[in-house]
């Protein structure tokens, strides 16, 4: 158990490798309770949300969610978020934990529409059942038919005869699941769910497996891949950016930026020597900095060392020889495509 953000977290259970694997194979179990929710709810509750973030959150239907961000001005992320659409009227938001204060102040600091902003994080715990066999194993628990629900969707039901919002979206890269349901249910519902796992040899997986598991897919962390300081358009997220759906805050500053061109992208990378790029190691190229890597460690699924890294843009296509230092001495990377894993199916 560690500290993450004032909260007590499971590192792991039985051991890393052993729960990645678990999860890419059969099925894991996280606690991901520390994260936060946000309702927004009232008639102009779209149009704040579209004031706010770069997505076209007119495009969700209800049952639908989709990946966004809440931006400065400049361009730089407060946070990355999901943006879940209860109804027409009703907005249901997953942030992350470290800044689910931040991101409620921000979103209520520039909300002069006809809607409520609620702080929500209280009323959820958050069981995440991921890998191949987590709809084995958690249909066995609900009457809600979950081969219906489609990636990046979700459906509002009940777990254990408790009620439950049950999302399929994930931070794995495999097909699973993330059960909101009220805390004081939330002991019983993982007691529940190990049971239903049982026979698919279900682990619970802490927070090192779920870091492994999506840097492989290079999913970004907020505080490594994304901070205040970049954009989505220098962290590979431009598709997130709709502009063409009018106004956003930061619009005006990523549109600047794109006219300009991006000096810097977030890359993937290989070790090639001796050695695992860390996060906050410098990288080098010609024998002169270039960049930094965000997140790095040893793939289980590829049995590779790995990583992430801001190149300048012009050093950042598949194949490209760098340095990074490790302990003050340059070892040899090269550049991947990103993601490193995709799951089959």
């Amino acid at each position: 158990m560690v500290d993450f953000g004032g909260w007590d977290m499971p590192v792991q259970y039985s051991s890393i490798i052993e729960e990645h694997h678990c999860v890419r194979r059969d099925v894991g179990l996280f606690d991901v309770s520390h994260m936060g929710e946000i309702d927004v709810r009232g008639p102009q509750a779209l149009q704040l949300l579209e004031s706010l973030t770069p997505n076209a959150v007119s495009k969700l239907k209800p049952g639908q969610a989709h990946y966004s961000a809440l931006l400065y001005e400049h361009g730089g992320f407060v946070d990355d978020i999901l943006v879940h659409k209860v109804a027409d009227d009703h907005y249901f938001l997953c942030v992350n934990a470290s800044n689910q204060d931040k991101d409620y102040e921000h979103i209520r600091e520039h909300n002069r529409l006809d809607c409520e902003v609620e702080f929500s994080s209280p009323k959820y715990a958050q069981i995440a059942v991921q890998g191949p066999k987590s709809q084995l194993t958690l249909q066995k628990l609900t009457a809600t038919d979950l081969a219906p629900i489609k990636y990046y969707h979700f459906a509002d039901g009940e777990v254990c005869g408790v009620p439950a919002r049950i999302a399929r979206s994930g931070y794995t890269g495999e097909h699973g699941y993330e059960v909101y349901i009220a805390p004081a249910s939330a002991e019983k519902i993982w007691n529940e769910l190990m049971a239903a796992g049982q026979e698919y040899g279900i682990k619970p997986a802490g927070l090192g497996a779920r870091n492994t598991l999506r840097l492989e897919c290079a999913m970004a962390l907020y505080g490594h891949e994304i901070t205040a300081s970049i954009t989505p358009l220098e962290a590979g997220l431009g598709r997130m950016c709709k502009f063409d759906k009018g106004d956003f805050l930061g619009r005006q500053a990523l549109l600047a930026q794109q006219e300009k061109g991006i000096t810097r992208l977030l890359t993937g990378f290989e070790m090639t020597g001796r050695g695992i790029g860390r996060d906050g190691y410098e990288t080098m190229i010609g024998g002169e900095i270039a960049g930094w890597v965000t997140s790095g460690g040893p793939s289980p699924t590829l049995n590779k060392n790995i990583g992430l890294c801001y190149l300048p843009v012009a050093h950042t296509q598949p194949g490209k020889t760098f340095q990074i230092l490790i302990r003050n001495q340059p070892v040899d990377a090269v550049t991947r495509p990103i993601p490193f894993y995709k799951r089959a199916n």
